[in-house]
C-alpha cells in the first residue's frame, strides 16, 4: 500500500461514521497530512452539517500547516451552494497546495467541477485512489445517481425447510413467528437504521403487524412504504401511527391527512416495480429494504432489480406454509449468528 492509499483507507474509516445519517448526502472522509503526520481529519456527520472537509480543516491546530500540507478526501468535494458553502472553495482559500482525491462525485451539480476548480487554482490533484473501495462506501448514493433508483436490498427469514411463515390459520394473533434467534432480529434492526427505507406488502402488514423500526438498535427509524392496493391494511396498525414518514402506495386514494404518513396512487395492473422506484426517487429515497412478502420479493427477483440479498435460515421448521422466495445461491457467502445461518449475495458482482 502506497503513501496516497494509506490516507484514503483512513479518509473511508471515517466516512463509515455517517452510514445512516448523512442522507441524501453522501459519506465522506477526510484527511489532512504534513510531513507524513495527520494533522488534521473530519468526516460529514448529516445532511445540513459542515461537510468532511470543513470538519479537518477546523481540527488543524497551526492552521499555517495547510499550506504545505495534502489534504485527502474519499469523494470530490463539491463545487456548489446547497445548505453549506462549496468545500473545494475552502480548499483553495486555505491554499492547501496537494490534494488526492478517491473518486468522482456522480452527483450532476458537481461530476468533476470541484476537481476542476481546484486544478485551475494551481492546486497539484491525484484523482481516483481506491477509486473502487470509495465507490463501494458510497454504493447507495452512486446508485440513486447513476441509476436514478435507490439501492435495493432484498431481506427475509426462512426456515430449514424453506417457508417464510405458516400457513395462515395457525397465525391469527396479527403478531410475527419468529424464525430466528434474537441475535439475527437485533442485526436486522441494525441494517434498517442504516438504510433509508423499509418496504412491505400488504399481507406483510395484515398478517404481522409490524412497526418496522429500529427498537432493537440505536439509530434512526427508516421511511415506511407499504403496498396497499384495496386499502385493506386496517387503520389502528402501526404503520399508520404517524411516528414516521410513510408512504402507502395504493389503487386508489383516500381521504387520510397525516402530518407524515402519504397515500400515492399506482397503476396496479401495470408493472409496479418501475412506479415504486420512481416515487421513491421524486422523495429522494436512497436505499430500501424490502422485507416482503413473498409476492414483492419475488418480483424484483424475477425482474432483476435488485443489489444485494440477505436471508437468514433459523433452525425452525413448519412443513407447510408460504414458500420462501426463489433466487439463485450458487455466488452466495455464508456466515453464521449463533443458531442461525446468513446468506448475502451481490448482484451483478
Amino acid at each position: 500500500m502506497n503513501i496516497q492509499e494509506k490516507y484514503i483507507k483512513r479518509c473511508i474509516e471515517l466516512a463509515r461514521n455517517g452510514l445512516g445519517t448523512t442522507y441524501p448526502n453522501p459519506m465522506v472522509g477526510s484527511v489532512i497530512v504534513y510531513e507524513d503526520r495527520i494533522i488534521g481529519e473530519g468526516w460529514h456527520r448529516k445532511a445540513g452539517e459542515p461537510h468532511a472537509e470543513v470538519n479537518a480543516i477546523r481540527s488543524v491546530k497551526d492552521k499555517s500547516l495547510l499550506q504545505k500540507a495534502t489534504i485527502y478526501v474519499s469523494l470530490e468535494p463539491c463545487s456548489h451552494f446547497g445548505k453549506t458553502p462549496p468545500c473545494c472553495d475552502l480548499i483553495i482559500e486555505n491554499k492547501i497546495p496537494n490534494v488526492v482525491v478517491g473518486t468522482v462525485d456522480p452527483n450532476e451539480k458537481v461530476a468533476g467541477r470541484g476537481i476542476k476548480k481546484i486544478i485551475e487554482s494551481g492546486a497539484n490533484v491525484v484523482v481516483g485512489v481506491l477509486e473502487a473501495e470509495c465507490n463501494e462506501l458510497n454504493k447507495r448514493f452512486f446508485t440513486f445517481h447513476q441509476k436514478q433508483r435507490p439501492y435495493i436490498i432484498l431481506k427475509w427469514a426462512e426456515t430449514q425447510d424453506g417457508f417464510l411463515a405458516p400457513e395462515k390459520e395457525s397465525n391469527q394473533s396479527r403478531k410475527p413467528i419468529w424464525i430466528t434467534n434474537g441475535y439475527s432480529r437485533q442485526l436486522v434492526h441494525k441494517w434498517r437504521s442504516e438504510e433509508q427505507a423499509i418496504l412491505v406488502g400488504t399481507q406483510t402488514v395484515v398478517d404481522d403487524n409490524p412497526k418496522l423500526n429500529v427498537r432493537d438498535w440505536s439509530g434512526h427509524n427508516p421511511v415506511r412504504v407499504v403496498l396497499d392496493r384495496h386499502n385493506r391494511i386496517e387503520k389502528d396498525s402501526f404503520i399508520f401511527d404517524d411516528s414516521v414518514k410513510t408512504i402507502v402506495l395504493t389503487g386508489s386514494k383516500i381521504a387520510v391527512q397525516k402530518e407524515n404518513t402519504t397515500f400515492e396512487v399506482i397503476d396496479f395492473n401495470q408493472n409496479i416495480v418501475p412506479q415504486l422506484l420512481a416515487i421513491l426517487f421524486q422523495n429522494q429515497i436512497q436505499s430500501i429494504i424490502i422485507e416482503g412478502g413473498l409476492q414483492t420479493l419475488q418480483t424484483f427477483i424475477d425482474q432483476d432489480i435488485w443489489d444485494e440479498a440477505c436471508i437468514f435460515i433459523g433452525k425452525t421448521t413448519f412443513g407447510k406454509g408460504t414458500k420462501a422466495p426463489a433466487i439463485a445461491r450458487n455466488k452466495a457467502s455464508k456466515t453464521h449468528l449463533i443458531t442461525d445461518e446468513l446468506i448475502h449475495i451481490r448482484n451483478h458482482d
